[in-house]
């Protein structure tokens, strides 16, 4: 591991416990055939904003129990054009989460989006954004996203780009109602948490 790529994802750590952790996070993602990729240059904020959502996988559960069944597939949608799927499949390639293969897909607004994991809505789809969320609501998905106020229209989990990094802000009022838990060692490395009216993770 480039002490470059350390020093860069050491900036998503809330606190000096967890910068370990938040390391460990990232750095884990990255096959070996492509850290050298890092030894003159830092990840992009895509790159990082890829690792976490490889990462969600391994750090949120799910109802189901998705773990118990070794030939299921994890599913992580995207809706709208974004560098973020490109950089999922790149690290994605070769790998499985938990036993289990990754498939990275690519869907319409206007599709079922129910059979993801996790879902992350574009910018471009903001003015589809409340019917994407509606056609969510009572499924276990987690949805992602970059746009400004997506925690506050209803979102999961907002990609927050502050001081030059990448930051994320859970609602877990959100995820709760979803019956999704997220790890408390994840949300050790969010920006901010809250927690809107109805169910929250414990």
């Amino acid at each position: 591991m480039h002490r470059h790529f350390i020093s860069y994802v050491q900036g998503f750590q809330c606190g000096r416990r967890f910068a370990c952790f938040a390391v460990f996070l990232l750095v884990v993602s990255v096959p070996p055939s492509n850290r050298i990729a890092y030894a003159d240059q830092s990840p992009t904020e895509y790159q990082v904003k890829a690792a976490y959502l490889f990462n969600f996988l391994k750090f949120v559960d799910w109802p189901d129990d998705p773990a118990a069944d070794p030939h299921g597939k994890w599913v992580i949608g995207f809706v709208g054009d974004t560098p973020i799927r490109d950089e999922l499949v790149r690290l994605a390639e070769g790998k499985n989460v938990l036993g289990r293969e990754l498939q990275v897909k690519q869907f319409q607004a206007t599709d079922n989006l129910r059979g993801c994991n996790i879902l992350f809505i574009s910018e471009s789809e903001k003015k589809r954004l409340p019917s994407i969320l509606a056609a969510l609501r009572g499924y276990s998905v987690l949805s992602v996203a970059e746009m400004d106020n997506f925690i506050g229209s209803g979102g999961m989990v907002q990609f927050v780009v502050q001081d030059a990094r990448v930051r994320v802000t859970f609602d877990v009022g959100a995820t709760g109602r979803a019956h999704l838990r997220v790890s408390s060692k994840l949300l050790a490395l969010a920006r901010a948490v809250t927690a809107t009216a109805g169910s929250a993770n414990n």
